[in-house]
């Protein structure tokens, strides 16, 4: 529809600009978003009315053509609304119903005031259906983004070099090893083993649940690398089942395995020429005296 024909619309907008944000408003504070208090109802305003001034600009000025210049300043607004509510944690529905709840403000005004409101609504009906679909596409982005960020987190937080002894360096690997994972297990461990000066890396995968083909050959490249920055490495955290595995699957590990960390830890000391010896206690006095 042209702009002449729709600006009637963007008119109705201004005229009855209160109206139609208040009861915008009644529509989005009955919603699970704003009732869980993450949203503020000041805030939901200012959204409202901000992107209610901005459509009413882009109506007058390119009717419901959205690849228009005059619809730029509503497509940011709206992409900026849809990155925050993703890291908000909002859901789909919620930003969606944000802007089709416009609709029925919208409409009732124009079935009320406009001359000709029976050749206004399919239009307004596909211009907010396009801006939803815009903002859907930002925020799905925007969460995938925050999804791939967090499993990067999680998976450092995962991987933690511990320094256990001058020299030795544990890394409790907890978890299914995949490549991505296996580059950052890499990463932390050869740069500990720079910062730490260390000559032994113990790697403990008492919590990996599965040991395939596939892990053993992550664990090699693991120990090859830190073999490259001159530390020996050790494996353990070896439980029967894994035990049993490994050799079915016929991987040859080539590095020095325990059952446990303390086990491999003792035998990490021992290279490095220290040992754990139990300290003779004195016997304590008896401070009562015999009667």
């Amino acid at each position: 529809m042209a702009p002449s024909e729709i600006s009637s619309v963007a008119q109705l907008a201004a005229e009855y600009e209160q109206e139609i944000l208040s009861e915008w408003t009644i529509q989005l504070k009955a919603t699970p978003a704003v009732q869980s208090g993450r949203l503020k109802e000041a805030e939901l305003q200012t959204q409202c009315r901000n992107l209610l001034e901005a459509l009413r600009g882009a109506l007058r000025e390119a009717g419901t053509d959205v690849k228009s210049a005059a619809y730029r300043p509503v497509l940011e607004l709206l992409a900026s609304i849809a990155r925050t509510r993703a890291m908000q944690g909002f859901s789909a529905t919620d930003i969606t119903m944000f802007v089709l709840s416009l609709k029925r403000p919208l409409f009732g005004v124009i079935s009320r005031k406009g001359a000709k409101s029976g050749d206004l609504f399919l239009p307004v009906s596909l211009l907010i259906d396009e801006l939803a679909v815009s903002t859907m596409e930002v925020y799905q982005k925007s969460r995938e983004e925050v999804i791939v960020r967090q499993q990067r987190e999680i998976a450092e937080l995962s991987t933690p070099v511990v320094k256990l002894w001058d020299g030795i360096l544990a890394l409790p690997v907890i978890g299914t090893l995949d490549s991505q994972r296996t580059q950052v297990v890499m990463e932390n461990l050869l740069q500990s083993i720079v910062d730490e000066e260390a000559t032994i890396a113990i790697i403990d995968i008492t919590g990996v649940p599965t040991v395939d083909t596939l892990t053993a050959q992550y664990l090699l490249k693991t120990v090859a690398a830190a073999r490259l920055m001159g530390a020996d490495c050790l494996i353990s955290g070896i439980r029967p089942q894994i035990a049993q595995t490994i050799v079915h699957l016929g991987v040859e590990l080539n590095v020095g395995t325990k059952a446990t960390l303390a086990d491999a830890f003792a035998l990490a000391l021992k290279r490095v020429g220290r040992t754990v010896v139990r300290l003779k206690t004195e016997p304590r006095a008896d401070n009562t005296s015999s009667q």
